[in-house]
């Protein structure tokens, strides 16, 4: 292990005055600075973001353009997408896979506007996730990364009307839609999508003006900044896995319950990496899937806990856990054998070499809120 001197410095994001302006608590993230929480503390961040509209400084994601002839086309040649079908203005969940069918990262493509393929990947990961697309796409697609541009993201049931007030356009978007918009005076990129299962967008904004937008978003009383804790609090209620957690090159699309992200024009083509493998878990079923877990006693499972089954019997791991604000309850998601695997059977969790009762249940714990139809 190197020493503290040697050590890469820590890299900052174009808002990092602005969040130590707001007292915002900063520690090492992928490599980054980044606030883990502000003065109101991670609970009262949690909870705002479920009831109004929370800020979220993720600039540490990787941004970038794919250009060539058929930048869609070629993206089927690393992931298990149909993009094909990928209509201008929407954006598609997508598993970047090893040749073992082993997932790489999990990212965002989408067509906001007609001058290339944008894509988001996770911080973490963005220089290995580059240098595969590199490597692997070499000649047919040319990877311009937007190193200039920082990311935002807008969440919770307030988030439309907010960014409306400024985006008109934002209020006729649905889930998963994705266009280049002109607001706040700067071209930006704006999803309606996000990482906490609210309601809400990420805009990629300019870096030169990120911290305008954010001054001017934070204005209103709706908003309120919030940090890395209540994010990962949001969307572990929300059953969504982290990279490096719940997903990595050994974990396969199926045991990671993400096989919708396997589309059925590609599973009938087989020609995507790991084909054969993940062919084999749709058919027959995996050795282990992710589940959610009500924790009904005791201290929160945290990641690498065991999970026993009823008679004590060691069979899997908790890959994240912690405490549900929204539910005041014990929460985890960890990989088990699927025949322990259905909602409602009954398994334990050694915290501190203590068991503990556990419930399997359905995912995700708190229901979704996205948009997917105006109106309803």
């Amino acid at each position: 292990m190197s020493s503290p001197a040697t050590q890469a410095p820590l890299k900052t994001t174009p808002l990092n005055a602005a969040h130590r302006a707001l007292g915002g608590r900063m520690v090492p993230f992928a490599g980054y600075e980044l606030p883990v929480q502000y003065a109101e503390g991670v609970l009262k961040e949690h909870l705002w973001t479920r009831e109004h509209a929370g800020l979220f400084d993720v600039s540490h994601m990787g941004q970038a353009r794919l250009r060539g002839a058929d930048p869609l086309r070629a993206l089927e040649r690393v992931t298990p997408g149909d993009f094909a079908g990928l209509k201008p203005g929407r954006q598609k969940y997508t598993l970047l896979l090893n040749h073992e069918g082993g997932v790489i990262d999990d990212l965002m493509v989408s067509r906001p506007d007609a001058v290339g393929v944008f894509v988001v990947v996770n911080g973490a990961c963005k220089e290995n996730d580059f240098a595969v697309m590199a490597a692997e796409l070499a000649g047919q697609v040319r990877i311009e990364r937007l190193e200039d541009r920082a990311l935002i993201a807008l969440q919770g049931p307030d988030a439309a009307a907010v960014l409306s007030g400024h985006v008109p356009e934002a209020a006729g978007m649905v889930f998963m839609d994705a266009r280049a918009l002109r607001g706040f005076g700067a071209e930006l990129i704006v999803s309606r999508s996000g990482y906490t299962g609210e309601d809400g967008y990420e805009i990629s904004v300019p870096a030169a003006q990120a911290e305008r937008v954010w001054t001017t978003l934070l204005a209103d009383l709706r908003v309120k900044p919030i940090g890395l804790g209540a994010r990962d609090s949001l969307r572990l209620e929300a059953g969504l896995p982290l990279y490096g957690h719940d997903l990595d090159e050994t974990v396969s699309p199926v045991e990671a319950d993400l096989a919708f992200a396997v589309n059925k024009p590609r599973r009938a083509r087989a020609d995507f990496p790991g084909a054969a493998r993940i062919a084999q878990e749709l058919a027959d079923g995996p050795t282990r899937v992710r589940a959610a877990l009500k924790v009904l006693e005791g201290a929160p499972a945290r990641e690498g806990a065991q999970i026993a089954d009823a008679a004590g019997t060691v069979i899997g791991a908790v890959t994240s856990g912690g405490y549900s604000p929204t539910l005041k309850q014990r929460i985890a998601l960890g990989f088990v054998p699927p025949a322990h695997a259905a909602a409602g059977t009954p398994l334990k969790v050694i915290v501190r070499g203590k068991p503990q009762a556990a419930e399997v249940v359905q995912a995700p714990f708190v229901p979704h809120r996205y948009v997917r139809k105006l109106g309803a």
